[in-house]
């Protein structure tokens, strides 16, 4: 019998755990992607010993050949991946938020991250996604990366106003559009994952939303049927007054 196999990157905790967690628990081997080894390995141990098939995947998104390594890793071990999650993100701020006040220091560390890291991993993992029989990829994003909620004046979110996490996410709801559309004509879906605001170390844990309810988000999206959309941002709809759904971009 072949391995289902998902690997997702930032594992180790928070909606990243929590995805390895479920989906893990609709059978999968789960591939724990964390560029911290003994987090990582823990975090793995804790998975298998919830019964889940979990293994530690040394991946520093940031890197190239640690990205290069993840995917022969992968290749390997297994010969095909059926999921991606790339769930790896960081957040920075200067001063008040402001984007006059906004350092190109802090942005360029955001986007190698959020933004060239989401390639790098999935231009290298891509043939073993191609390998599988529909695959997905699911890039995990957020509401303040959609133009149209940050813009709107009556919404939760108008009066945020910083410039480096959510125009990478702006950026990556893009690159999810444009691989969503090279992959058209294949089984692979690509979509982007808006987990809604929830309580981790990103944000000190200030979130209404759990890890577990923002990580259903990605793994809707990772188990999509064959007919199911890509090529869209989907997930928790604040001003929508909760609930799922498509979200403007």
């Amino acid at each position: 019998m072949t391995t289902t196999t998902a690997l997702i990157t930032g594992a180790n905790k928070g909606i990243g755990l929590a995805t390895a967690r479920q989906l893990g628990a609709r059978g999968m081997t789960v591939l724990v992607g964390a560029r911290d080894a003994a987090r990582g390995r823990e975090a793995a141990d804790k998975l298998r010993a919830e019964g889940t098939d979990a293994r530690f995947v040394p991946l520093e998104v940031t890197d190239a050949a640690s990205v290069a390594a993840a995917a022969g890793l992968v290749e390997r071990e297994y010969g095909h991946l059926d999921v991606l999650v790339n769930n790896a993100g960081i957040i920075r701020a200067d001063g008040a938020g402001l984007p006059s006040e906004t350092t190109l220091d802090s942005l360029r560390e955001v986007y190698e991250t959020n933004v060239f890291g989401v390639v790098a991993v999935t231009n290298a993992l891509l043939p073993l996604l191609r390998r599988a029989p529909a695959a997905r990829i699911v890039n995990v994003s957020s509401e303040v990366g959609s133009i149209g909620v940050m813009t709107d004046p009556e919404g939760a979110l108008f009066a945020l106003t910083s410039v480096p996490y959510p125009s990478s996410k702006t950026a990556l709801n893009m690159v999810t559009a444009m691989y969503a559309k090279e992959l058209r004509d294949t089984p692979i879906k690509v979509n982007a994952a808006n987990p809604g605001y929830c309580a981790t170390d990103l944000n000190h844990h200030s979130g209404f939303r759990t890890p577990e309810e923002g990580a259903e988000v990605s793994v809707h999206l990772a188990t999509l049927p064959a007919d199911g959309p890509s090529g869209l941002l989907w997930g928790y709809q604040m001003d929508a007054g909760g609930g799922y759904g498509v979200l403007p971009w």
